[in-house]
């Protein structure tokens, strides 16, 4: 109470004093309003391949939903989820998270109790050698168990190893993969599945989601594709296209 500035008329400050330093560091560290707006706290990347695999997932789904304001992608990123975790600094910073329902917005890090209680809607992680062990286990029980991730995914870069998981009942369910050998990720409304030894997202009718360099391309050649049949529809006329 001393730490919430309530003081009752009947408490002198020496008293308050006293009974300050007699409480518990744990006790007041409970009652502490939490801090906000913190940094991030994450160690550096380990390959190339974990880097460019983290970027090209954010910038495609920012493109794809690029109408959309009701979302948050980010990667590499601490999520802070309760004190005692800020203690320790026993932090769970996701390679790749989404965070639907809420504001698209630049951020230090993703703090739970200054997002309105939110947890991310979907999680992948990257494995590595020294990553794989805790992504499958500890960090996989994290998202089930407390954070309760509808969808957790974990690719590896560089043995392509892929599995998916939604959230059934409480608990982990593995996802089966389509005939292309893609996982539905049942909170976006998409896939996600390898592409030239590379995680990508799908449309339901199993497109894939383009980069805008890609679009930019794929419009070009449709341009390219409809002026060559219609010069063939002209030439079967008997009528050249040049004159």
């Amino acid at each position: 109470m001393v730490l919430l500035n309530v003081n009752p008329p009947s408490v002198s400050e020496n008293l308050v004093s006293e009974v300050t330093e007699d409480l518990d560091e744990d006790l007041i560290d409970e009652i502490k309003i939490p801090p906000t707006n913190l940094y991030s706290d994450e160690p550096q990347l380990e390959t190339d391949f974990h880097r460019e695999q983290i970027d090209l997932l954010i910038r495609l789904l920012k493109y794809f939903w690029r109408d959309r304001y009701d979302f948050y992608i980010s990667g590499n990123l601490t999520v802070y989820y309760n004190q005692k975790q800020l203690k320790s600094r026993d932090f769970a910073g996701p390679d790749i998270f989404v965070v639907l329902g809420t504001e698209k917005r630049d951020r230090r890090s993703w703090v739970v109790w200054d997002e309105d209680g939110k947890y991310p809607n979907v999680v992948i992680e990257l494995l590595s050698n020294s990553t794989a062990k805790v992504d499958r286990g500890a960090k996989k029980q994290l998202y089930q168990d407390v954070w309760r991730v509808p969808n957790y995914f974990w690719f590896h870069p560089e043995t392509l190893e892929f599995a998916g998981f939604h959230l059934v009942d409480g608990k982990y369910e593995a996802l089966i993969p389509n005939a292309q050998g893609y996982l539905w990720i049942e909170q976006l409304g998409i896939y996600l599945g390898i592409h030239e030894n590379q995680l990508r997202y799908f449309t339901p009718d199993g497109a894939i989601v383009p980069l805008p360099e890609e679009q930019e391309r794929i419009a070009k050649e449709q341009v390219m594709q409809r002026a060559e049949r219609l010069e063939a529809i002209l030439r079967s006329q008997g009528i050249d296209p040049d004159q």
